[in-house]
């Protein structure tokens, strides 16, 4: 009886081997099954993070080379504009909560918060809301269109909430 179980361990063990074997060569021939879906969203991403980025540093060019010439971005440009103008500070986050793509139009819905300051000493405006983005393209991500409450736009928020007595020029 002691004779018999080197016999019965030894086959376990190859057996055990065996499974470790065939488990280790299975996993390791695993690839990203859509590798160029999941490369689009990081440059979707990359696009609105570039939007966010471009915005808080006052950087027309860059945030002109994200718009989709034949868009109708050409209030939201404005008020981006008027934004730099008012503002000597921009502290802004884009938090992304979902992505839809249909071909080569994506929907990016974005959730966000920021702190505009004319003066650096001054305590600024708050504010957060929800917006929609519309990009548009495959390699080269464009953005095509802009709605709901999103943060462009708020020196002139801004200037409607102030105290009317602030807002007063001196004689």
């Amino acid at each position: 009886m002691i004779e018999s179980c080197p016999p019965i361990s030894l086959r376990l063990g190859r057996v055990f081997l065996a499974l470790l074997l065939i488990m280790t060569v299975g996993c390791a021939g695993k690839t990203l099954q859509y590798k160029d879906d999941h490369d689009r969203i990081l440059r979707i991403d990359q696009a609105v993070e570039l939007l966010r980025k471009s915005y808080v540093e006052r950087d027309r060019s860059a945030l002109e080379a994200l718009l989709l010439p034949s868009g109708n971005l050409d209030q939201v440009q404005r008020e981006i504009h008027a934004d730099f103008d008012t503002f000597r500070d921009i502290q802004l986050e884009f938090s992304i909560e979902r992505i839809l793509i249909e071909g080569d139009n994506i929907d990016v819905f974005v959730h966000w918060q920021g702190q505009w300051k004319r003066d650096p000493a001054e305590v600024g405006t708050r504010q957060r809301g929800h917006g929609r983005l519309a990009w548009v393209g495959t390699q080269s991500i464009l953005l095509r269109e802009a709605q709901g409450d999103l943060p462009f736009g708020m020196g002139a928020r801004a200037s409607v909430g102030e105290d009317p007595a602030r807002g007063q020029a001196k004689p």
